[in-house]
């Protein structure tokens, strides 16, 4: 924590150098474009079988490359010709104008500009230029006669040859030297382990070898397959310009790509202080937080199990911060693929998590509410059973009968939850049941019964002590509420069963009828208690009376 604390403002410096190089490369490299669009005309190559014989500059009228190959047409008809000779190649000089010629064939035209643009006076470029297109022909001439044409072929013959012989040769070298490592080597290779722990098995590293050797067998064989097209494509005058760009076709990418690297430092320099930043303001939070959720430190009013959400609740909004804050240092962020696929996560996220939103609300929104705990018993709807697990969407139960049940936490927030554990180390929770007995019982021996059989009922609580409630004179029969206190809600189910067993032992035992409420006729006496019978066994005279 100290380490963190010294090392921040070393952070914050570096983020404040980074930013500032960050803008005056990016202002440098702005006014060097300038300067280039100003200083350094657009030109264009004019190639002949893949060589670049010179470069020529454009006009608005007419741009660099439409005047290259133009100037290729020619070259190329004139070298097609075999009437036109290499040696009747001339130029026409004029006032502002030297023209070349090969015969009556016009080739091009090279202006002041044009020697300007390569530093030399124009007769002297001319020069050069007629040079360099006499051979140019030459070379056309050649590389198309029957005998290169022949010799080319049967070199690229015994390329192919020798390639395909060449990835046989490896292929079976390889498949060998497989066979040599599974017979020497597998057996002897072990397990890394710590202690008892196995970080990476035998079974992984002898794949691992596998995959190395096959790497390397694949690098071989690209190599050499490059290394053939290179040398076939460069046999023939129509492929040799792709040759010539086979190389860059793979170093260009790559030069590309470290070029971006090189130019996204200073931006990921700024996101990796970033990421430390935030990641310091996050630890220190998660420890205040995790004090809160101690009661190491306590707020007034704030409750001790609403540390965890709120903490996640302050992540979130600190993360989401930190993302908006990085957002423009990230590599590509200003590509349009990369703003594409932003509001195609959006517009999915936005139409698919309606529900999703609403349950994860709904749950921190649980939490504040205190409606239940890890361990209580409640009812939530028409399931009973107690919380195992509470989840951003879902609250997990464990039933009565041992079953695991999920409910969106957007359906708790919108029902109703009785939870019979909340009060019940402190006031009790009440266990209530209710008997109908017939009118020519007493209601007093009734009411001890009762009392008896809820004092022989194991697990109950003494104090508070249990009481009766006489829920309703119906037609057939008095109808008693016996209510008991517990302390623990987990056993509802066993002390229901254990204090209807004592409710019919008691009453068995004092042969008092826990009647069926339902007959079609009454007796012609009249079911009335005498008073003599009023406070029968097991009820007691009170003393005052």
């Amino acid at each position: 924590m100290i380490r963190t604390i010294v090392v921040l403002p070393v952070l914050l410096l570096l983020f404040a150098i980074s930013a500032f190089f960050a803008d005056a490369a990016v202002d440098g490299r702005g006014m060097a474009d300038v300067a280039a669009s100003e200083a350094e005309p657009v030109t264009a190559p004019v190639e002949i079988d893949g060589e670049v014989l010179f470069r020529v500059r454009g006009a608005s009228s007419f741009p660099a490359g439409q005047r290259a190959q133009a100037i290729k047409n020619r070259i190329e008809a004139t070298a097609a010709d075999t009437s036109i000779r290499s040696d009747m190649l001339r130029s026409v000089e004029s006032d502002n104008i030297t023209t070349l010629f090969a015969g009556n064939r016009l080739l091009m035209n090279i202006t002041d500009s044009d020697a300007l643009l390569e530093h030399l006076n124009r007769s002297y470029l001319a020069k050069v230029h007629l040079t360099r297109i006499r051979q140019a022909i030459n070379d056309y001439r050649y590389m198309r006669s029957r005998d290169v044409l022949l010799q080319g072929c049967l070199y690229a013959l015994a390329a192919t040859v020798l390639l395909l012989l060449g990835i046989f040769l490896l292929l079976r070298v390889g498949r060998q030297l497989t066979e040599f490592l599974d017979r020497r080597v597998k057996s002897r290779i072990r397990s890394l382990e710590i202690q008892s722990f196995k970080v990476v098995r035998a079974e992984q590293i002898w794949l691992a070898i596998q995959g190395m050797l096959y790497a390397i067998r694949l690098v071989v064989i690209l190599a050499a397959f490059f290394a053939y097209l290179d040398f076939v494509l460069a046999l023939f005058p129509w492929t040799r310009g792709l040759a010539n760009r086979l190389l860059d076709l793979i170093t260009g990418p790559l030069t590309q790509m470290g070029k971006a690297f090189l130019d996204a430092i200073p931006n990921l320099l700024i996101l990796v202080i970033l990421y430390y930043f935030f990641r310091f303001v996050l630890r220190l939070l998660r420890l205040f937080f995790d004090a809160l959720s101690k009661e190491r430190v306590t707020l007034a009013g704030f409750d001790p199990d609403w540390a965890p959400s709120t903490y996640k609740i302050i992540r979130f909004a600190l993360v989401t911060f930190a993302l908006i804050v990085a957002y423009p240092y990230i590599p590509g962020s200003g590509s349009a693929a990369f703003k594409g696929i932003s509001i195609f996560l959006g517009v999915v996220f936005s139409l698919g998590s309606t529900s999703l939103v609403s349950n994860i609300i709904a749950g921190y929104m649980l939490t504040y509410r205190r409606a239940f705990k890890i361990g209580d018993r409640v009812k939530i709807g028409d399931v009973t059973g107690d919380v195992t697990l509470t989840r951003l969407q879902v609250t997990h139960l464990r039933t009565l009968k041992n079953e695991e049940v999920s409910i969106p936490n957007s359906q708790i927030l919108n029902g109703n939850v009785v939870n019979y554990s909340s009060l019940a180390h402190t006031q009790g929770l009440i266990l209530h049941t209710t008997v109908g007995i017939g009118y020519e019982t007493p209601w007093r021996q009734v009411e001890a019964m009762l009392l008896m059989a809820a004092d022989r009922t194991p697990g109950l609580l003494k104090a508070p002590p249990p009481f009766i409630l006489q829920k309703e004179l119906g037609d057939f029969a008095v109808f008693y509420e016996l209510n008991v206190y517990t302390d623990n809600p987990l056993e509802m189910t066993r002390l229901y069963t254990e204090l209807h067993r004592q409710v019919l032992d008691v009453f068995n035992e004092f042969g008092v009828q826990i009647m069926t409420p339902a007959y079609r006729s009454d007796t012609l006496e009249p079911k009335v208690v005498p008073r003599e019978q009023w406070y029968a066994p097991p009820a007691k005279i009170p003393p005052e009376t």
